[in-house]
């Protein structure tokens, strides 16, 4: 019999292996585990002075013990959702409009269906778009069309590639399974916060393109989607390069940073509504203060550790994002004369310091004057603001401890600060909304009760975080299609993900309903 067994706990440094664990626990002989597969694994350090491992496993046992059903622990195997791949019935080629997570997963499930997709984008593949990003970097020369936010895999491949989600979705499990098979380690089909980190992540979205490839999908990258028309029943696109393209399923992909897309599309009618988003900086400790911090005198035998918080204030929630190990601070940007930041760590995480978003939300209440994309206006303003302080690409920044102080540092101590254009000390509502300001400076306090060392004075803080999400949202309806028949909004830029795996969920489902829509005809 095929059962799942919980709350397996190993203090961290203890010798004893997984199986002694079992047996302690559950009465098991060794001998008797077969097929032992591990689906769960944390690190639990509420005590930190008993920081354990805590797993769940999978093993097939024999019938004798079948007594154990039902005790604390113990429960029955439910195999994951096995996806079903129906042929394709439609009589034009679906399109896919960008080949970040959302995009990926779509045609992923389309080719498979023998649909032969047509995928647009408008970076390059990930080998130029690689190259693209280290000039900007090194040398400041932005390429628009292909960066950290444009190009082969989304803006997610140039990040921690972090495959959490607060979504409960039947296709957790495949997506994540599917990301092992195109390349990542093993582990992030068990790690309670699997991450793919950003060296990988090429090697993921490559491997899926090929597979894509082999059976009938169609790449144009450095492609452009501007427009469509609607002629009869189906949807001739205007692309730039021109690009002869028709089609009746249109899945758009566009990522939150399209806005010219994004402005296109209303233009030519598809509804949209404001929503909210948020804006901040980017927090940069020392990794070695992060694991203390966490795991206390355990840190010397774990993992980088990692944190998630949040602080409600009256008026206000802060709460950290995209927390990157061992990770650097990005320049992100994909418009001239912005400052853009995120964060990124390899799958290792072994650089120095760690970083996290830290942010304020922002309601439409705070932006919305008269059009659902204001919100887009209104990211650009700060994002240029925050340009303008030093002129040069270098980001506006501060120390928390002159933060707290309402001062300027005059340079930095313990931690240098990662990012790679360099960081200007300054009075950071130059560049932030003034409530965003007041409330950093009134959470960070907050944050340090609950995770001593957070507001470390020598911590770094490096602006603006402004795109963790987008500011509108393409309405849809429950057919996943928008007021134009045959368009599909897809993922974090159309206002329905908020990162990697949720992104990659909504893809999926919007693909696997496209293709279902013939079964109704």
């Amino acid at each position: 019999m095929q059962i799942k067994l919980s709350n397996i706990r190993i203090p961290v440094g203890c010798k004893d292996g997984l199986e002694a664990a079992i047996g302690r626990q559950f009465g098991i002989r060794a001998e008797d585990l077969r097929d032992l597969r591990i689906v769960r694994q944390a690190i639990d350090a509420r005590k930190r002075d008993r920081v354990v491992y805590d797993y769940q496993v999978l093993v097939t046992l024999p019938e004798q013990y079948q007594h154990l059903m039902g005790q604390a622990g113990v429960f029955a195997w439910q195999p994951p959702i096995e996806v079903e791949y129906p042929r394709w019935r439609g009589a034009h080629r679906p399109v896919v409009v960008g080949f970040g997570p959302s995009g990926m997963f779509a045609a992923l499930y389309l080719a498979r269906c023998q649909a032969r997709p047509i995928i647009l984008e408008r970076g390059e593949k990930i080998e130029g778009r690689k190259k693209s990003v280290t000039d900007f970097l090194n040398h400041k020369t932005l390429k628009t069309h292909s960066n950290v936010q444009f190009g082969e895999g989304g803006a997610g491949t140039f990040s921690d590639g972090k495959l959490n989600t607060n979504v409960h979705s039947e296709y957790n499990n495949f997506i994540l399974k599917e990301f092992y098979k195109h390349g990542a380690n093993e582990d992030v089909t068990y790690l309670q916060n699997p991450h793919v980190g950003t060296d990988n992540l090429e090697k993921v979205v490559r491997n899926i393109r090929l597979e894509i490839e082999s059976l009938g999908g169609e790449f144009h990258f450095n492609t452009t989607f501007l427009d469509f028309r609607q002629e009869g029943n189906h949807l001739q696109l205007v692309c730039d390069p021109p690009t002869p393209i028709a089609t009746q399923h249109l899945l758009l992909g566009l990522g939150h940073s399209a806005r010219d897309t994004i402005r296109q599309m209303h233009a030519h009618g598809l509804l949209m509504e404001p929503k909210p988003f948020s804006m901040g900086v980017r927090i940069e400790h020392l990794q070695q203060r992060v694991n203390r911090m966490q795991y206390g005198a355990a840190a010397r035998l774990l993992p980088p550790a990692s944190y998630k918080g949040v602080v409600h204030l009256k008026e206000r929630s802060v709460y950290t994002f995209c927390m990157c190990p061992g990770g650097t601070v990005m320049a992100s940007a994909s418009e001239p004369h912005t400052i853009v930041t995120n964060g990124m760590s390899e799958h290792l995480r072994d650089k120095t310091n760690a970083n996290s978003a830290l942010l304020v939300n922002v309601t439409p209440e705070d932006y919305y004057v008269d059009n659902p994309l204001d919100g887009l206006l209104y990211q650009e303003k700060y994002e240029r603001l925050a340009f303008e302080v030093a002129g040069d690409y270098r980001a506006p920044g501060n120390l928390v401890g002159e933060f707290l102080q309402q001062r300027i540092a005059t340079g930095h101590r313990s931690v240098q600060p990662s990012y790679p254009h360099g960081i200007i000390f300054c009075d950071l509502n130059r560049c932030l909304p003034e409530y965003v300001v007041r409330a950093l400076r009134e959470a960070l306090p907050l944050f340090d009760r609950k995770m001593h060392g957070f507001a470390d004075p020598d911590a770094v803080l490096t602006g603006v975080e402004t795109r963790s999400s987008s500011p509108v949202r393409i309405l849809r309806g429950d057919d996943r299609q928008c007021a134009v028949k045959g368009i599909y909004p897809i993922g974090e830029g159309a206002g329905y993900a908020g990162g990697i795996m949720s992104a990659a969920i909504d893809g999926l489902k919007t693909a696997i309903t496209a293709t279902k829509s013939f079964l109704n005809e």
